[in-house]
């Protein structure tokens, strides 16, 4: 599209989206995938399922940039309205493709479904738009250019957008788009609190090039890195430096970067040291261990778990009813002994336990929010805290996390020596 720097729009089409039905997930996706095309993303809108609104939206986008995404309204039924849209504010008319056709039906042949007539509108299009493959449904895509802008309308679905935006969109744009390259990173730590953290890279905010923000994240604190430049190799030059000396002022405390997370990055040192996990959890209800299996390869080093909701189910999995009995169900010693319990129980080389009080209700006169995090290995058990707002889902999640990254560390200290 020339030098000079290329602004995008995105359009969330979906009533859904507007009654709160669903949240948004793809423009966050999709944000993060502009940066380093060199493609800066200015606005994002949602719309609802109406045609007037539909054309109001693109034609307001068209105005304003020279990327318009879309993502929905592909479906087969009469409020799927994208490809009306399109074809309205281009002037363009909608038919039949008969090859779009052809897939269609040889889709539906293959899954022994019969084709609704109402997805044949699936297979219109107008001729300015170029047809996108969509092997994972049954709408496709179109990219369209006119007037140095280039439309792109992807499903709403997110497995069918990603994998069409990784195999159709995204090498099209990179071919067609000359702009200012955006470089990102992001530096993951825990374990400090955000105040610290950024006193120890005071020198590196208020800078505009590469740019330094810092946000508290349930995993903890994150720095991002932005370098901009025209060429990636220069804005490389601009941001390795600076990551460097971040890396250097809070190794002890970095647990990942970017898209990591937790249970991948405590998978990969099980993995790499041929350790086994196992856990106990009461509170979180069975969601440590499934967050752990989240992880595809994790039988390699998951041995197992138990959800010990009762004291008498605790006893029953090897805990100690006298810690109960002295200290109560949440303590940081039953903690300790769960994790013990279930690493001995399944015969693996860490264990991690988990109780508290997820709430509404205190429990032994201790508030909801209160949790204390076990972990076990040969020779050795420690403990640690959490205090999270008295929200029962939250309170999940964040134990969840917090065990993850206390594992992480543990792990790692271990690997250190």
């Amino acid at each position: 599209m020339g030098d000079g720097q290329t602004w995008a729009e995105i359009l969330s089409i979906g009533t859904e989206l507007l009654m709160g039905e669903i949240v948004d997930t793809n423009a966050a996706w999709l944000a993060s995938r502009l940066p380093p095309l060199g493609i800066t993303l200015r606005w994002v809108t949602q719309v609802g399922d109406d045609l007037g609104d539909l054309t109001y939206a693109l034609r307001q986008a068209l105005g304003r940039s020279q990327v318009i995404i879309t993502t929905g309204g592909l479906g087969p039924t009469a409020d799927d309205l994208t490809r009306e849209a399109v074809a309205q504010v281009l002037g363009e008319t909608l038919t039949v493709d008969d090859a779009l056709l052809a897939h269609l039906q040889a889709y539906f042949q293959r899954r022994g479904v019969p084709m609704a007539q109402a997805n044949i509108k699936q297979a219109m299009r107008i001729p300015s738009a170029l047809p996108l493959p969509n092997p994972r449904g049954t709408a496709p895509g179109w990219w369209v250019e006119q007037d140095g802008h280039i439309i792109v309308c992807m499903p709403g679905v997110p497995h069918e957008m990603e994998h069409m935006w990784n195999n159709e969109v995204a090498p099209r744009l990179q071919q067609k788009v000359r702009g200012t390259v955006i470089l990102t990173r992001t530096i993951k730590t825990f374990g400090m609190p955000e105040g610290s953290v950024g006193e120890l890279v005071q020198e590196f905010f208020g800078k505009e090039n590469p740019y330094l923000g810092i946000y508290a994240k349930p995993d903890g604190i994150h720095l991002r890195l932005i370098a901009r430049a025209p060429s990636r190799a220069e804005a490389l030059s601009l941001l390795q430096p600076v990551e460097d000396a971040i890396r250097q002022r809070l190794a002890p405390i970095i647990w990942g970067v970017d898209d990591e997370t937790p249970e991948k990055q405590v998978g990969a040192l099980l993995k790499e040291n041929r350790w086994s996990l196992a856990v106990m959890e009461s509170c979180t209800g069975g969601l440590l261990a499934s967050t752990i299996t989240d992880v595809a390869g994790s039988s390699t080093y998951f041995r197992g778990g138990a959800v010990t909701y009762t004291a008498e189910a605790k006893i029953a999995h090897g805990v100690d009813g006298r810690l109960i009995e002295t200290y109560g169900v949440v303590s940081p010693q039953v903690a300790e002994d769960m994790a013990r319990a279930v690493r001995e129980g399944f015969q693996a080389d860490f264990g991690i336990g988990i109780t508290g009080v997820a709430g509404p209700d205190p429990l032994e006169g201790k508030p909801p929010g209160t949790v204390f995090i076990g972990i076990a290995w040969e020779g050795g058990t420690r403990s640690v805290a959490g205090r999270y707002p008295p929200d029962r889902n939250l309170v999940k999640r964040r134990a969840v996390m917090h065990a993850l990254l206390e594992l992480h560390r543990t792990l790692a200290q271990r690997v250190r020596g």
